[in-house]
């Protein structure tokens, strides 16, 4: 009987050895991906404000290039160019023709 008792004694010894084993382990696997989440969480904030600079600078860019357009467009460059180095002149009333509908 005294050695029934020591194997049943030993048997949860060994359990707990082995759940405290598993919890070593899930606790060490739970720190390396708190670990890596930080990291991939700063390494994509600093893409982000990668992304964010080169954003304003677009828009700046393109803020540029509406104003340039607007006044490579305006109606009198337009006039003026088609008249002083293109040779162009408004027709006549005599040349206009009112096409009916």
């Amino acid at each position: 009987m005294a050695g029934a008792a020591t194997v049943d004694s030993g048997k949860p010894g060994r359990e707990l050895m082995w759940m405290n084993a598993a919890l070593v382990v899930l606790i060490l696997a739970s720190t390396f991906v708190v670990i890596h989440t930080t990291h991939a969480c700063r390494a994509m904030y600093a893409q982000l404000q990668e992304l964010e600079s080169s954003q304003w600078y677009l828009q700046e860019d393109y803020g540029r290039l509406l104003l340039e357009h607007s006044t490579w467009a305006s109606h009198y460059r337009v006039e003026k160019v088609a008249a002083e180095e293109l040779h162009m002149q408004p027709p006549g009333l005599a040349q206009l023709k009112v096409v009916p509908r």
